[in-house]
């Protein structure tokens, strides 16, 4: 195995449980409050917060910050990798306060106007959705130095407790499910938990306390690489400068994206109730193998892939791109048809869902995982530009990918359903990462190369699917979830010899 195999191993292995931990609380969740208006509103108020974090501090400065630290420790050394990271965070809060200062000031107006988050929603449910919003912008500002830590972290090649970060944010929303939320006790091997009753109230309670998790576990990491805290904006240090030089353009890409999510629930919230909620846990469910899969890979790549930039060796990046293209390729594609196949039985039992929301769920749930691929993509394609200091293909793509989105999303949104809002996503998402696939061929002179990747991936993915209906379908066992278990299990043992070569692949990364 390559360093960074074992790196993206375990980071799956981490975001496997932080998966797990996620999936357990939607399930508490979905089963406490059903697809109901609550819930929507729950889900809604999150985008705002969601989107000023991963503006701000997230996504956006992650991929400017990494390859500058990366550098700094290269020619500098760790004392003045934390002078750079320490002057970012300070200006990072100091923004990321002001703005959510501002956005808790004219949150009635965000949710209620055309163009807003909820327009579709009735008066008693926007303001629930309005006072959530403002708990919400609680955890984005401890958020905002949690994301930095990370990047940190990462860029001194430490991958263990950035990783864990996420599971342990889980753990503080799982709190908020089964404690702070229920006006009755949940019973756990005979034992009776407390309930708060707080209702929806008591989920982003959890939230709050799942940000202050997601921080203190990577403390005893910054102690370990000698961390010191810097006064001051650095606005003279030439690396500060560099990073936000970076981020500029990535905060317009990230910006993008998370439009996206904005259109999503407006159009949304002008479906039947439960239409919100299907997207959120169809989104969900796609992100588990993305993120296992695509995510994990991406992240342990981009310190390297900026390494080998840094030292102009062509040959060598090229080559880990498309490694990892073939790879993500061979991988996804089947699974996506598996799953899309397998897993309508195993949603509805789970969730404990009617009819009517569960085939929403499913077909949303479908929708996303068409664009499984293209996402899984897209994490590589972005981290081969940031990893070479050229951001503004992104962003230019990256805007693009909104302005179709808004386009395609408005037109099938009604004959289609949730399903179609979430199709619109498979597709934009996939165009954008072929365009930067393309893009990046082009520029370095060197294209992508697949070799028969792609037609194994269809071949496994027609053979995988195909097993997973007959199985579904025969009924084999009484149980359908076991029933779904099964389709899905026997699906993949089929797709595996297909992208056998794809599999020894993923260990020479």
């Amino acid at each position: 195995m390559s360093r960074l195999t074992r790196i993206s191993i375990l980071l799956a292995v981490c975001f496997a449980l932080d998966k797990a931990a996620a999936f357990l609380r939607q399930v508490i969740i979905a089963r406490q409050f059903s697809f109901s208006a609550e819930l929507d509103a729950f889900n809604v108020a999150n985008n705002v917060p969601d989107l000023i974090y991963a503006v701000i501090s997230g996504g956006a400065l992650a991929m400017a910050l990494i390859p500058v630290l990366s550098a700094t420790l290269t020619t500098q050394g760790r004392e003045a990798l934390w002078r750079v990271f320490s002057h970012v965070a300070n200006l990072v809060f100091l923004v990321t306060a002001a703005l959510s200062i501002v956005v808790a000031l004219v949150a009635v107006p965000l949710v209620r106007t055309e163009v807003g988050i909820a327009p579709g929603f009735g008066m008693q449910q926007q303001m629930v959705v309005v006072n959530l919003m403002r708990l919400n912008l609680i955890a984005t500002l401890i958020f905002s130095l949690s994301g930095l830590v990370m990047s940190a972290l990462q860029a001194n090649q430490h991958f263990l407790f950035p990783a864990l970060a996420p599971l342990f944010y889980n753990f503080g929303q799982i709190f908020g499910a089964l404690i702070l939320s229920p006006a009755e006790g949940y019973r756990i091997a005979g034992i009776t938990l407390p309930a708060l009753g707080m209702g929806v109230y008591g989920l982003v309670s959890g939230v709050i306390l799942g940000a202050f998790l997601h921080l203190g576990i990577q403390i005893p990491a910054l102690i370990r690489y000698r961390f010191r805290w810097s006064m001051g904006l650095g606005l003279d240090n030439p690396q500060v400068v560099q990073v936000l030089k970076l981020m500029a353009p990535r905060i317009l890409t990230v910006g993008f994206v998370q439009v996206i999510f904005l259109v999503r629930d407006n159009l949304a919230s002008r479906l039947p109730e439960g239409a919100v909620s299907a997207l959120t846990y169809g989104w969900m469910i796609q992100q588990v193998p993305e993120t296992l899969i695509g995510t994990a890979i991406a992240t342990a790549m981009l310190p390297t892939l900026s390494e080998l930039a840094a030292q102009k060796q062509e040959g060598l990046f090229h080559e880990s791109v498309q490694r990892a293209v073939r790879v993500l390729i061979g991988i996804t594609l089947p699974i996506a048809a598996v799953l899309a196949i397998g897993l309508g039985p195993l949603m509805q039992a789970v969730f404990a869902l009617n009819d009517t929301h569960a085939a929403t769920l499913l077909w949303a749930t479908r929708g996303f995982l068409a664009g499984l691929m293209g996402h899984s993509l897209m994490e590589v394609a972005a981290r081969s530009f940031y990893a070479r200091q050229r951001p503004i293909p992104p962003m230019l793509a990256g805007f693009g990918n909104m302005l179709l989105y808004i386009g395609l999303g408005s037109a099938l949104y009604r004959p289609l359903g949730a399903a179609g809002i979430s199709l619109t996503d498979a597709v934009c998402f996939t165009a954008q990462a072929v365009f930067l696939l393309v893009l990046l061929g082009r520029q370095t002179g060197r294209f992508i190369h697949l070799g028969d990747s792609l037609t194994r991936a269809v071949f496994a993915a027609l053979a995988g699917g195909g097993v997973a209906f007959a199985l579904l379908n025969a009924q084999v066992l009484s149980s359908p979830l076991l029933g779904s278990a099964l389709a899905m299990a026997g699906g993949g043992v089929v797709a595996l010899p297909f992208i056998f070569k794809e599999l020894k692949l993923l260990l020479r990364l």
